[in-house]
């Protein structure tokens, strides 16, 4: 297949500058976010806090939020999304206004905090289903492989550059600016959205009864023994291998290097992610999916361990840049057996669901590292989680034949021929 098949058209090469720029934002602010955080308390568990409080909503309205998708014109959704996004991010721009610190006491301004990134959570819960449900109306069946490499690409190069930017920037032009910043990425992302026309509904069901929707999509999930195997399997595995919500621990306690190393620490998982995804491109990752899976997870295990014990700055960015790169093949095994697997009428809800299972457990992930630190220690708490991850891959290995055994080669020629 032409590697750069999807970018050909001109509606998607507009969505993926519209990703670009929301996830850039929603990485950056983040990071930003946590810095202010740890800051003002100099408590692990109140970074794992911050994970809590955005996937509480984020879990919580996920099933609506799928059936909403389903039901509703994607375009407008995703411009309501990036418009509450960008509340958020006005509210934090204000509350770190050095003005602002000087008169409010810290927990007004850390209990603040919290109520914006819960409003982040319910923001989240629809733009993942969203976009995911945009990409299927935008390219043709065909390259659909090729439109989620790409995509996920475009997503790893802003969650390398959001991080590493966030962490210059708090040095170069502190907290409060910094916001400032990302506020102008989301009005950019909702520039370049209203490029791209509205889109047909596809679900047959329009204004079918919410809970019989949500059954339906629950059930197709778990009755796919390949989405729900690679949904369970990375649900675990960022569950407990989520040691990136400790680096600002790691980078003013243990390592020493301040904001800026901090930037490039949160930086690296996500530039060894892209270059694993722009290879891709050229070296499809369907073929023995279910043992490439696998293999991914456990080196992702391996990876935080390493990082958990060293004391040594390069070693440590070598460590979660190959944690990165092992994850890209995960990413994008994962999200080709979604594109593959899921018919457009459902697009809304299995999304959804993968958000609850994957991109929520970043989250839990947080909260999990934030509690274990404050029991164990930092550097017990990582290398426990690295460990939990490399069990996990072993138990899916030995009692799971069929998803070892999984390969998407026939699926891939099938949309290919359509």
């Amino acid at each position: 297949m032409d590697p750069y098949a999807a970018l050909r058209y001109k509606e998607f090469n507009i969505f993926l500058l519209v990703r670009f720029a929301m996830v850039f934002a929603w990485s950056m602010q983040f990071i930003v976010i946590e810095w202010q955080v740890y800051s003002l308390t100099k408590d692990p568990l109140s970074l794992g806090i911050i994970g809590l409080m955005e996937v509480i909503p984020a879990v919580g309205t996920a099933l609506f939020a799928g059936h909403v998708v389903d039901q509703t014109e994607k375009r407008d959704l995703l411009i309501k999304c990036i418009l509450g996004f960008s509340v958020v991010s006005l509210g934090l721009f204000f509350l770190s206004d050095p003005d602002l610190e000087e008169s409010l006491s810290s927990k007004t301004i850390l209990y603040s905090i919290y109520a914006l990134v819960f409003l982040g959570g319910l923001v989240r819960a629809f733009i993942g289903p969203t976009i995911f449900s945009l990409i299927a109306l935008i390219v043709p069946k065909r390259i659909y492989p090729n439109a989620a490499t790409w995509s996920s690409s475009t997503w790893q190069l802003a969650s390398v550059l959001g991080p590493a930017l966030a962490g210059f920037s708090i040095s170069w032009i502190g907290v409060h600016w910094s916001m400032c910043v990302i506020f102008g990425f989301s009005l950019m992302a909702l520039l370049f959205l209203f490029r791209i026309p509205r889109k047909p509904i596809l679900n047959p069901k329009i204004g079918e009864p919410i809970l019989q929707s949500l059954k339906d999509g629950l059930k197709f999930v778990f009755n796919s023994k390949a989405i729900f195997g690679a949904l369970t399997l990375d649900m675990i595995a960022v569950l407990f291998g989520g040691a990136v919500a400790l680096l600002p621990i790691y980078a003013q306690d243990i390592l020493h290097v301040g904001s800026e190393g901090f930037g490039i620490l949160r930086a690296a998982p996500a530039v060894g992610a892209s270059i694993t995804m722009l290879g891709s491109t050229r070296f499809p990752l369907h073929k023995k999916a279910g043992k490439k899976l696998l293999w991914a997870v456990f080196g992702f295990g391996v990876c935080i361990i390493v990082f958990g014990v060293s004391k040594i700055f390069w070693i440590s960015v070598a460590a979660l840049f190959l944690s990165g790169a092992v994850d890209g093949v995960s990413m994008i095994i994962r999200q080709t057996i979604l594109q593959l697997k899921t018919p457009d009428n459902m697009r809304g809800r299995v999304a959804s669901v993968n958000s609850i299972f994957v991109g929520s457990s970043n989250e839990l992930g947080a909260f999990e590292s934030g509690l274990a630190a404050k029991i164990l220690g930092t550097v017990p708490a990582v290398v426990f989680g690295g460990c939990m991850t490399l069990l996990t891959v072993g138990g899916m290995a030995a009692f799971f034949p069929k998803f070892r055994k999984l390969d998407l080669t026939a699926d891939v020629e099938e949309q290919e021929n359509e």
